[in-house]
């Protein structure tokens, strides 16, 4: 999947070494560097994608780099849990130092499938739920709380990551579980 990644640490190094993780785990980077100038160098000439960047490069921390990066990007913060404690704006994804590879993998993908759903609603236009949807939402998730033990707020969230990793609409995957589940009650 090409998402255009910018991996953007004090070190070429350290940068580098994520890039080897993730793309022995099947995703595409597109530049390694060690400034956050030329972090947004290259973002410019991308169009969209995700920054990687550690708390402080040797030009800027990356409090700059996300108030200066083109829209399109999501940041990816790399830091200690201490300084990540320190950044309260809601848009910056964080991981704490030092990561699970299975953690960076999967917080990676999870952008990559937030900007593509984004970009999917964008080209079709907003989708205002019908009622008859809302009503298949709501039915799936009361009996995930049901059966499950769930809070709303929990089955929602099943219901989202069920979507995310079919593929599928929120309200394709609602009807899956709803239909899953009244199949089996036949059993």
């Amino acid at each position: 999947m090409n998402s255009n990644i910018i991996i953007a640490f004090p070190r070429l190094d350290d940068a580098k070494n994520v890039k080897n993780i993730l793309v022995r785990n099947g995703i595409d980077v597109a530049a390694t560097v060690n400034s956050g100038a030329k972090a947004l160098s290259v973002a410019d000439s991308l169009g969209s994608g995700i920054i990687i960047s550690a708390y402080k490069l040797p030009d800027m921390p990356f409090f700059e780099i996300r108030e200066y990066m083109p829209v399109g990007y999501k940041l990816l913060l790399v830091a200690s849990k201490e300084r990540l404690n320190e950044c309260t704006d809601p848009d910056i994804v964080k991981l704490a130092m030092p990561f699970v590879i299975g953690d960076l993998i999967e917080t990676v993908g999870m952008m990559q499938m937030s900007m593509i759903r984004r970009k999917k609603e964008r080209s079709a236009g907003v989708h205002k739920r019908t009622a008859e949807e809302q009503r298949i939402l709501d039915l799936a998730k009361g009996i995930l709380m049901e059966r499950n033990g769930l809070t709303e707020g929990e089955a929602h969230k099943f219901i989202q990551k069920c979507s995310m990793d079919s593929g599928n609409s929120l309200i394709e995957s609602a009807r899956m579980v709803f239909s899953m589940y009244n199949a089996s009650d036949g059993d």
